[in-house]
């Protein structure tokens, strides 16, 4: 079969937030086939299309390492209408990133992951007014809590923009819980720079938060802005986007993680 997501990619932005930004939408490749399945190959899960396997862009097999995984990568799939868009599968995108990507280069995203506990958003909090102030207290310290508690990471806090480093011996106990899984990885790694978070992404891999509670986090100046100042279409469109993005990461972390 010819490469099904090599096509796709050729029509996509690079970040899917920049796709919001743009005036016309790319011509949108129609939907091709009538059944999606799921079935096993080798030490995996195959989406099939009509019976016939589908590969990434850099022309690997597009297998899932658990079957719950592959349905769901299946049921975007079957959730295509008329045409097959590509904003509306973040699930076989990121899977698409791990098998290309992540597979063969685990310990550089490990240590992209790490960076972002250097300077993790949860570090930095607003100088006012107040209510902003609570609601970054009430999202976000619980989450500092769980690492001090339970990976042994006491990290500094800091008020503005002003950088602040880090204890090495608290980023180095919080690394030490970024699995080496390159499935995890991916969903981890999606999460991370999605919300600005390696914390946040941590403690939702390990179950502290919820999927939904990750995204109260992560979009509360968003949401806070929102609130003051009002939003435009575009803004709301990118803050859907990078919400579905942040989903399908919490997806693939929940359907690949060890079972607790």
């Amino acid at each position: 079969m010819r490469d099904i997501f090599e096509d796709l990619a050729a029509g996509e932005a690079a970040d899917p937030r920049e796709a919001a930004q743009r005036s016309m939408r790319p011509a949108l490749r129609k939907r091709f086939y009538t059944e999606v399945s799921v079935a096993e190959s080798g030490g995996g899960f195959a989406v099939l299309l009509d019976g016939k396997a589908i590969r990434t862009p850099a022309r690997r097999p597009f297998e899932a390492p658990a079957r719950a995984l592959a349905e769901a990568l299946a049921a975007e799939w079957s959730a295509q209408d008329e045409v097959i868009d590509p904003a509306r599968m973040p699930l076989t995108r990121l899977a698409n990133t791990v098998l290309d990507g992540v597979v063969d280069a685990a310990k550089p995203v490990m240590e992209e992951i790490t960076k972002y506990l250097g300077s993790d958003l949860l570090f930095y909090r607003a100088e006012g007014p107040q209510g902003l102030l609570d609601l970054q207290a009430e999202r976000w310290d619980p989450v500092l809590d769980w690492a001090r508690t339970h990976l042994g990471a006491r990290f500094v806090l800091s008020q503005g923009v002003m950088f602040v480093d880090q204890p090495g011996e608290a980023v180095a106990a919080a690394s030490a819980a970024i699995p080496d899984d390159p499935w995890l990885l991916g969903g981890l790694h999606l999460m991370t720079t999605g919300s600005g978070s390696a914390l946040l992404a941590l403690a939702m891999l390990h179950g502290r938060i919820t999927p939904d509670e990750a995204w109260l986090a992560a979009d509360l100046d968003e949401e806070w802005n929102a609130r003051t100042w009002g939003e435009d279409s575009l803004a709301r469109e990118r803050r859907e986007l990078r919400r579905l993005d942040m989903q399908a990461a919490a997806t693939m972390l929940r359907l690949t993680r060890p079972q607790q």
